[in-house]
């Protein structure tokens, strides 16, 4: 892609992105890597980044609306919600604009208001729906060509903190969010 076409796709990506109120993460391979582990005992473990967790914190301070809505269920992104004080999840939703629409109807925002960032087929239909889209480079191409931007960040390797921050950046808000960190 040439640096102007580049250019005014990152534009046209941080003008969707800025009058975001509620943002949507899919949890396997976008805050997690996607790899699944199980204990002896068969319990299903997770590693989330931390700095992807502080950047859902900041986005959340900055007045955008968080929530994960992803396929599979898990005590552990239960309770990785509880910590980062996400209230919206949706686990096992096999139909995610199910979902989509019922927390679009409870905070009372339009589909353009909503953004998404998911990285399979499950996650097309709220990625050709949502406002503002995003995946990581390991999506299917299908994703990639939808999306609104593409991290350079791997999925539970800082993508959803590349993606807070573009948010954040577009509202305004990403200087305020450092500089509160200086004081």
């Amino acid at each position: 892609m040439n640096d102007a076409l580049e250019r005014r796709s990152l534009d046209a990506a941080l003008k969707r992105a800025k009058d975001l109120k509620l943002m949507i993460f899919d949890v396997d391979g976008v805050m997690t890597d996607g790899t699944l582990y199980y204990s002896e005992r068969g319990e299903e473990l997770k590693a989330f980044n931390i700095q992807d967790g502080h950047g859902i914190k900041m986005l959340r301070q900055y007045g955008v609306e968080v929530a994960l809505i992803t396929g599979r269920k898990s005590r552990a992104v239960e309770l990785r919600a509880i910590n980062l004080g996400i209230s919206h999840l949706y686990q096992g939703a096999e139909d995610k604009r199910e979902a989509h629409g019922a927390l679009l109807a409870q905070l009372g925002l339009a589909t353009e208001q909503s953004g998404c960032m998911g990285d399979d087929l499950l996650d097309l239909p709220l990625i050709t729906r949502c406002g503002f889209a995003a995946t990581v480079p390991a999506a299917p191409e299908a994703l990639k060509s939808r999306a609104h931007y593409v991290t350079r960040a791997g999925g539970g390797h800082g993508a959803v903190r590349e993606v807070c921050e573009f948010i954040l950046r577009a509202q305004g808000a990403l200087e305020r969010a450092i500089s509160a960190h200086l004081q």
